[in-house]
C-alpha cells in the first residue's frame, strides 16, 4: 500500500527508515497546535486548479460492488502526546474493499488513515501507516470511536445483505465525507465539511466558506460581525455578543444576550366593522354575536419603552343610563403587563348612536420588544347589551 510516514521508523542496521522521498512528500513542519505537544490532525488543503478546498484522500466509488477508491494526498495524524504528530502521505490512488453487509441489519464503517508505532503501542505491535476500514456494529446507527493515531476520512453505510452479488453499495448515498483540514501554525484553516472542530488557541482563524472566523477560546466568532458589522440574513441563529445587529427580512434586529429584538419601532393597527354586543361587567377581550369576537395589534417598542394607544368604536346602549367602554390589555408573550382600565378607556353613554375614541400613554415597556395590544370591553350592567361596532386599536411609538 503506497502509504508513507516521515519520522515513523528510525534508521538502524536492520531497518531502512525514512527515505529522502518520504521527507520530500510528507508534510513535515509545525502544524496547527492543539496543545503544548500536540498538533491538529487533518488533511492539507488544496486542489489542482484551486476549484475545491481539497482533493486529498477523497473516498469514492465509481463501479458497482464493495470496493471504493481513496485519492492521494497529504495529512498530519496526531498520536499520543508522547508520540507526537506523524506526517503521512498516500502517493497513489488506492482501492479499499468493504466486507459484505450483515444478514439483518445495516452497519456504519469508518475509513481511516492510521499510524501504528510499536514504540508507543505495545498492544498492536505494528509500525506502519495504513488505510484501514474500521467495521461498525450491525444495528448501531453510529460508527465505532476513532482510535488514537487515526484520521477519519469517511463513514460508509453498508446496508443489510449488501454484497457484490446484490449490486454492492450505492456510492451516491453510502459515503459521508468526514475530512477536515489542518495548516501550519498561524495559518488560516480552510473550510471543511466537519465544522465541529474546536480551535487550538485563542486568536486562531478559519474560513467557513463565507466569512473569516476567530476562535475566542470557547467558540468560533465570525470576524466581520465581531467588530460591529451587521450580520446578513440567515447567518446567525443566535447572537455572539450583546449589542450585535443582524438583518432579518429587511428589518434590523439587536441581540440582547438571549433573543433577537427588533431595533426599529413598529406601529400597531387593527380594526373590524362587524358589530356585536357586550354585557359583561368585567373586562373581556371578546364581544358576542359577531364573526370576529376580538381584535389585537402587535407593535415593537422604541428605545424609550413608551407608546401611545388609541382605541375607538361606534355604538349605543339600549337604555338611557347604560354605558360601554373599550380599552386594551397590553400583553407580552401572552401575559398581561398593563391591564385594561376605565381610566384608559373610550366610553359611550346612552341610546344615541355615536363614535368615541380615547388615547392613553403606556410607559415602562421593554425597548425593542414585540408586544400585543388586545382590545377589551366592559358594560354597565349584564342587562345592558351594549352595541359595539367599527372597533379599532392603534399603537404609536413615543420616540
Amino acid at each position: 500500500m503506497p502509504v508513507r510516514s516521515a519520522w515513523l521508523i528510525n534508521r538502524t542496521e536492520t531497518e531502512s527508515g525514512q527515505s529522502r522521498a518520504d521527507t520530500r512528500l510528507a508534510p513535515i513542519g509545525t502544524m496547527a497546535p492543539t496543545g503544548a505537544l500536540t498538533s491538529a490532525t487533518g488533511i492539507l488543503p488544496g486542489s489542482k486548479d484551486g476549484t475545491y478546498i481539497m482533493d486529498a484522500l477523497y473516498v469514492y466509488g465509481d463501479t458497482a460492488g464493495m470496493t471504493a477508491n481513496v485519492a492521494p494526498g497529504r495529512a498530519v495524524v496526531q498520536g499520543s502526546a508522547a508520540a507526537g504528530a506523524y506526517p503521512v502521505v498516500l502517493t497513489d490512488y488506492t482501492q479499499i474493499t468493504f466486507e459484505d453487509g450483515d444478514a439483518n441489519n445495516d452497519r456504519v464503517d469508518l475509513v481511516l488513515l492510521r499510524v501504528y508505532d510499536a514504540q508507543f503501542d505495545t498492544i498492536n505491535n505494528r509500525t506502519e501507516a495504513v488505510l484501514e476500514i474500521l467495521k461498525g456494529t450491525p444495528g448501531q446507527p453510529d460508527p465505532q470511536s476513532v482510535p488514537e493515531g487515526a484520521l477519519p476520512l469517511a463513514k460508509v453505510v453498508v446496508p443489510a445483505g449488501a454484497s457484490v452479488g446484490t449490486g454492492g453499495l450505492d456510492w451516491s448515498k453510502a459515503v459521508y465525507d468526514l475530512r477536515h483540514t489542518t495548516v501550519a501554525v498561524g495559518g488560516i484553516l480552510a473550510e471543511s465539511w466537519n465544522r465541529d472542530m474546536k480551535g487550538g488557541y485563542s486568536g486562531q482563524y478559519r474560513d467557513n466558506a463565507t466569512q473569516l472566523q476567530r476562535w475566542d477560546g470557547n467558540r468560533w466568532i465570525s470576524y466581520p460581525k465581531h467588530i460591529g458589522g451587521i450580520a446578513p440574513q440567515g447567518a446567525l441563529a443566535a447572537g455572539e455578543y450583546v449589542g450585535q445587529y443582524r438583518d432579518e427580512g429587511g428589518r434590523l434586529q439587536r441581540w440582547d444576550g438571549t433573543v433577537w429584538r427588533p431595533i426599529a419601532p413598529a406601529n400597531g393597527w387593527n380594526h373590524n366593522n362587524d358589530g356585536g354586543y357586550c354585557k359583561s361587567v368585567t373586562w373581556v377581550e371578546t364581544i358576542t354575536d359577531t364573526g370576529v369576537p376580538g381584535i389585537s395589534a402587535s407593535f415593537t417598542t422604541p428605545v424609550s419603552g413608551a407608546v401611545l394607544v388609541t382605541v375607538g368604536y361606534r355604538g349605543n346602549n339600549p337604555v338611557d343610563a347604560g354605558w360601554s367602554q373599550m380599552s386594551a390589555n397590553i400583553r407580552l408573550a401572552g401575559a398581561v403587563v398593563v391591564p385594561a382600565d376605565d381610566a384608559r378607556a373610550a366610553q359611550l353613554t346612552g341610546r344615541a348612536v355615536l363614535s368615541v375614541s380615547h388615547t392613553f400613554r403606556v410607559t415602562g415597556l421593554k425597548p425593542h420588544t414585540v408586544y400585543d395590544a388586545v382590545a377589551a370591553y366592559v358594560s354597565s350592567a349584564t342587562s345592558n347589551n351594549a352595541w359595539i361596532d367599527n372597533r379599532f386599536i392603534r399603537v404609536d411609538p413615543v420616540l
